[in-house]
């Protein structure tokens, strides 16, 4: 009689899984004809998040500078390196979806030891710079807010994003912080209150006057390596591969090619969309400052607080708040991509449990690698060095280092021994190696010999 009744529990079991699966399935159609929206933003993923990255501190620093030194002069930079930056970004996001693996991870496989580490090595020294001079814009930012001493703010600030790191899983913090990076639509709105004179704006975006001196091409390599960024690539490469891991019947394209036109299709839309997002505040952060700085005499830019009054004609008295906020907001946003990048670099070369979606319990040296760093670009601040000036020097640094970044990427997605099917469509080989001679170029031109 045993037998029996196991027989009708066993099928009650199933009877009970088929009306879960029904219910699940009803719930799923019924949810479909709601609004697009949510399913948009839920595209909306590392593109996004990289591109307002790419707005940090160091970013707002170096359009600032160059807005207040050349005025309309280099609007130009924003539309022209537009397609080359979403290009090899896309590139980067590809690389880690096919392979299901980071940049340096493939590095490893395709290349000699000695020059992965040279490689991880010169994206490590550009982050350090750069985090550092993030933390010290957050804390002068700060300081801008409140006074008191920037020094305890950075140690604070830094404290406050590595407990972020360790306790927060990214994707849910982030999705708080990036909110704050709207208040650079301030630069936005203030073009449509103060009086521009478009004819020279259009002419500087089209057809610009662009000079040959040392100051000039510094200040392009500056523009273009805070827009074209060795730790995005990295960044960007890896999420793709967390995000890959985190849905269980996701594989590498090159595993299961099925996947591939849904997930190229989302790749390509999120990252030029974030890509846009980033230029469009960085064109009218240049424009903004031309207007209320340059037109006005003031050339230079050497403390938060000038750059701040850049939004003072509609900000009014919120000025330094609203730039505070998007300084400290971009910071918290871009310390844990910075960061982060550098530990997935080091991690993948040498073949650890990484990701900032893992416990720390779980990832113990990706973790050490991330505090170290951004406690080692703290203490950068502790040796007298200017915020903004930091910040511009930083840029700089990141131009130099992505060339060669750039190049190896270039050969790795070329092929198909590592991309299978999905090695680079022409136009993205195109626009890759252009990218990529134009970074080139840029850091030599910069070391050239020249007059002022």
């Amino acid at each position: 009689m045993s037998v029996p009744k196991d027989s009708d529990a066993l099928a009650a079991a199933k009877q009970g899984r088929r009306r879960s699966t029904t219910a699940e399935k009803r719930s799923v159609s019924t949810s479909k004809p709601g609004s697009p929206i949510p399913k948009f933003l839920k595209i909306l993923g590392p593109g996004l998040i990289t591109g307002a990255a790419d707005d940090d501190p160091s970013g707002i620093a170096t359009y600032s500078s160059v807005g207040a030194q050349f005025g309309y002069g280099m609007l130009w930079t924003m539309p022209f390196i537009y397609p080359f930056m979403a290009a090899i970004q896309e590139i980067s996001a590809r690389i880690g979806r096919v392979t299901g693996r980071g940049i340096a991870a493939n590095m490893r496989h395709c290349y000699p030891r000695w020059l992965l580490c040279t490689i991880v090595g010169l994206l490590l020294f550009a982050n350090i710079i750069n985090l550092g001079a993030d933390i010290g814009a957050m804390g002068a930012a700060v300081d801008l807010l409140i006074g008191g001493p920037v020094p305890v703010y950075c140690v604070l600030l830094t404290v406050f994003s590595l407990l972020l790191q360790v306790r927060v899983p990214y994707q849910r913090y982030a999705a708080v912080l990036k909110w704050l990076s709207l208040s650079l639509f301030a630069y936005v709105a203030t073009v449509f209150i103060v009086k521009v004179d478009w004819m020279k704006a259009l002419q500087g975006t089209f057809a610009p006057k662009i000079s040959l001196s040392s100051d000039y091409l510094q200040a392009l390599v500056a523009v273009f390596g805070t827009t074209i960024s060795p730790y995005l690539f990295f960044w960007q490469s890896s999420e793709e591969v967390e995000e890959m891991e985190s849905v269980p019947k996701d594989k590498a394209l090159k595993q299961a090619p099925s996947q591939g036109p849904k997930h190229l299709q989302r790749i390509k839309l999120d990252t030029y969309l974030g890509m846009a997002f980033s230029n469009l505040i960085a064109y009218f952060i240049i424009l903004t400052v031309a207007v209320t700085l340059n037109a006005h005499g003031q050339t230079n830019i050497a403390s938060a607080e000038q750059a701040a009054e850049a939004l003072r004609p509609i900000a009014g008295p919120f000025a330094s708040l609203l730039f505070s906020l998007g300084i400290i907001g971009t910071g918290l946003l871009a310390l844990p991509v910075l960061a982060g990048s550098s530990a997935y670099a080091i991690g993948e070369a040498l073949r650890w449990p990484v990701g900032l979606e893992r416990k720390a319990s779980k990832a113990k040296a990706f973790y050490a690698v991330l505090a170290l760093s951004t406690l080692i670009g703290l203490l950068l601040n502790f040796i007298g060095i200017n915020p903004i000036r930091a910040l511009v020097w930083s840029a700089i640094i990141n131009g130099v280092t992505a060339a060669p970044v750039m190049c190896f990427m270039m050969l790795m997605a070329s092929s198909r021994k590592v991309m299978g099917k999905f090695a680079l469509p022409t136009y993205l080989r195109i626009f890759g190696w252009v990218a990529t001679l134009i970074m080139g170029l840029s850091a030599i031109g910069m070391l050239w010999p020249s007059g002022k």
